[in-house]
C-alpha cells in the first residue's frame, strides 16, 4: 500500500468535522494521509470525490492527492488562515446553513427552510483588488461539484487541478435567488469560471461558511483565497 509508514487518519463525520481534521494535519506539517467516512448531517466532500469504498481503499487503494483552498483573513501580524477541503461561501451559503441547522431534517423540510431565508437575505458588498465594488447575494469558491447535500454547483474543474470554481450571483430580485437554488438541486448550475486566486476587501461585517462551519469577518478586512495544489494526501 502506497501509504505504508505514514499515519492514516479517518474522520467519521460531516464536512465540518473533516475540516477540523484537515486543518490539524496541515498545522502539523501535512504528512498524514486523511480519509473521511460520511457521517453527521452532510458530507459533500465524500459525495463529490469518493472513488471506491473506504475499506477497500484502506486495504489496497493507492494514495491520491487533492487540492485544498487556503483562506487568509487580514494582513500582516494580525492575519490568520484556515484550509477548506471543499468550499468557502458568502451571502446565501451561510444563511442557508443557519436556517437548515435551526429547522428539521429531511430534503423537503430543508428546502422549505432555505426558501424562508430569501426574504431576510442581506446582500454582501465587497471591494475587489482593483478597487471596483460589487454586491452579491451569493459568492461561492468551490473545489467540489456538489454542496448543501442536494445541489450541483459546477460541471467544470477537478479537485486536483490547482484551480477552484467561482459561483456568483450578483444582487438581484428574490425570484432569481430561488431560480438559482432550484437549478442547483435539479439540473445543476452548469460550467463556472475557474481561478487559482480570489481576493477582496469586506465593506461590512459578513459571515462565511467554510466546509460547513460558519465564521464571522469584520468590516474593512482583506480576504484572500488561494488553491494549493495536491497538498492533501487521501484514500477512497
Amino acid at each position: 500500500m502506497a501509504s505504508a509508514g505514514r499515519p492514516l487518519i479517518v474522520s467519521i463525520s460531516g464536512d465540518g468535522g473533516y475540516n477540523e481534521v484537515i486543518n490539524g494535519v496541515m498545522d502539523a506539517g501535512g504528512n498524514a494521509v486523511c480519509a473521511v467516512m460520511a457521517g453527521g448531517n452532510a458530507n459533500d466532500h465524500r459525495r463529490s470525490t469518493g472513488q471506491m469504498p473506504l475499506i477497500e481503499a484502506i486495504v489496497g487503494g493507492e494514495v491520491r492527492r487533492l487540492d485544498l483552498l487556503r483562506l487568509q483573513i487580514g494582513e500582516g501580524t494580525d492575519a490568520w488562515s484556515r484550509y477548506a477541503h471543499s468550499y468557502i461561501g458568502f451571502g446565501l451559503t451561510p444563511a442557508m446553513a443557519t436556517s437548515i441547522e435551526e429547522g428539521t431534517k429531511g430534503m423537503l423540510s430543508e428546502l422549505i427552510s432555505v426558501a424562508r431565508t430569501f426574504s431576510s437575505l442581506t446582500p454582501i458588498e465587497i471591494a475587489r483588488a482593483d478597487g471596483a465594488r460589487a454586491r452579491f447575494d451569493s459568492l461561492v469558491l468551490a473545489n467540489i461539484a456538489h454542496m448543501a447535500k442536494y445541489g450541483k454547483i459546477s460541471e467544470t474543474g477537478e479537485p486536483n487541478d490547482g484551480m477552484f470554481e467561482v459561483i456568483m450571483l450578483p444582487h438581484a430580485r428574490k425570484w432569481r435567488i430561488a431560480l438559482m437554488t432550484l437549478r442547483a438541486v435539479t439540473i445543476g448550475l452548469g460550467p463556472q469560471q475557474s481561478r487559482s486566486r480570489y481576493e477582496f476587501l469586506t465593506l461590512d461585517p459578513i459571515a462565511l461558511q467554510i466546509d460547513g462551519e460558519i465564521m464571522q469577518i469584520d468590516a474593512h478586512t482583506s480576504v484572500l483565497v488561494e488553491a494549493e495544489r495536491q497538498v492533501l494526501a487521501t484514500l477512497g
